[in-house]
């Protein structure tokens, strides 16, 4: 790997040994991937996928302890993934035992780690950092040192930055350094489409189902997908940008998806067109047969398959702002038809603190908190993540967090339907 004079002596440990640590870390990251070289971090802002203050993470304290005190903090502010607690979603004393005195025991301490390494701000814990409410939104050609699979996926794609799938604490690094192995999804070439998928549905696919379906066939590669733009359109708007959001997170869950190019609408496909291709790209088509095939492959882990949901998450990754207004509109309607009031199944929404906010402002958040759901800004796969909560029956439309946690995934109709009705 070619290093410039400045990055040599980093990594001759002329500017401490600290950074030389971190650089050799890099280098060596980057020689796994056959690196030419390393690249400068460019993006305004980092993000990083340890959010949470697990006590088992031991190892993770002392390192971020270490850069501390010799003053290796990020070069860039950066914003996090969302916290693990919130007292306001539906729990019990138990659970609240488990998660404060041993899963989570060391949340406070962590997070005033992450306030001298270089957080943006106590709001930026989301998974949806590049929401104009967070302000965390790299630019076209911007280079990144991002983890969390899903805003890795969402920047590479619809916005045309360029960044690896980084793991937890590499995030950190690059962005310390400033530098990050120049290989992959960092490189035009490996910017190219293996696979072209062909979508001849005959109504818009359901966003994480396609994405689902996407990720599974093609695992890392990248796909060229045709056929979208007809339930889309040719313009990033707010729509389509949120579609792009779930679908993507559930290419980057399901499978490994760091890039997806869109023909028509996304960046580099709009530009570049089909010349994103390589010769000889794999053909995957997707009809309506297809997403249903897909839809019953999915394992239900429930202990009692029959069981009544106790519990509904929506948003992972986080809802945007229009989704909370869309999802008011749509809850308080199927209410209404099914002269019900409140849900009858204890319902989170989750989204950003900084898209909750804006929430609160709209005369569309005492509607919704009507309604009987509760909105939040916590991790639901971090609630999740432990035995209690994991033989808890309960559903929800994402794709990533059915991938991740014992949660039933439905679609977005089927969710609202029993939420509002009840029943299976």
């Amino acid at each position: 790997m070619y290093l410039t004079p400045e990055q040599q002596d980093i990594l001759d440990g002329k500017k401490g040994e600290t950074l030389a640590k971190v650089m050799q870390t890099l280098v060596r990251y980057g020689d796994i991937f056959g690196a030419d070289k390393l690249v400068p971090v460019t993006g305004q802002h980092n993000h990083l996928v340890t959010s949470f203050g697990l006590k088992a993470l031991g190892p993770v304290y002392q390192l971020m302890e270490q850069l501390i005190e010799a003053g290796a903090v990020s070069r860039q502010t950066f914003s996090v993934d969302p916290r693990p607690l919130d007292k306001n979603v539906p729990s019990n004393f138990l659970l609240d035992f488990i998660f404060k005195n041993f899963m989570y025991s060391r949340q406070d301490f962590y997070e005033g780690q992450l306030q001298k390494l270089g957080l943006m701000n106590d709001d930026a814990f989301t998974c949806t950092c590049y929401l104009d409410q967070v302000g965390n939104k790299p630019a076209k050609g911007d280079v990144l040192s991002w983890a969390e699979s899903s805003a890795v996926v969402y920047a590479n794609s619809v916005l045309g930055a360029r960044c690896n799938r980084n793991s937890g604490i590499m995030d950190l690094m690059g962005s310390v350094v400033g530098y990050v192995p120049h290989f992959g999804l960092l490189t035009d070439e490996g910017r190219k489409a293996t696979w072209i998928v062909k979508i001849n549905t005959t109504k818009k696919p359901e966003a994480q189902l396609l994405g689902s379906a996407i990720g599974m066939k093609v695992m890392e590669e990248v796909p060229y997908i045709i056929g979208l733009d007809k339930w889309l359109g040719t313009e990033l708007t707010d729509a389509a940008c949120t579609y792009l959001k779930d679908m993507g997170a559930a290419t980057a869950s399901n499978g490994a998806v760091g890039l997806y190019h869109v023909a028509n609408l996304t960046p580099e496909a709009a530009e570049q067109g089909e010349s994103l291709i390589v010769p000889g790209a794999k053909v995957y088509e997707i009809d309506d047969a297809e997403l249903q095939r897909v839809y019953d492959s999915y394992p239900i882990v429930w202990k009692d398959k029959d069981a009544r949901p106790k519990l509904c998450f929506m948003g992972c990754p986080h809802m945007s702002l229009q989704q909370l207004m869309d999802w008011t509109d749509k809850v308080e309607a199927a209410l209404k038809a099914a002269g019900n009031a409140r849900v009858v199944i204890p319902t989170v929404f989750t989204a950003a603190p900084g898209v909750l906010k804006e929430f609160e402002k709209t005369p569309y958040a005492p509607r919704l908190k009507a309604t009987g759901v509760i909105t939040s800004s916590i991790c639901p796969l971090m609630y999740m993540n432990n035995p209690l909560a994991g033989k808890m029956p309960v559903i929800t439309s994402s794709n990533k967090l059915r991938t991740y946690t014992t949660a039933r995934y439905y679609t977005d109709d089927e969710i609202l339907r029993q939420i509002t009705e009840g029943g299976k």
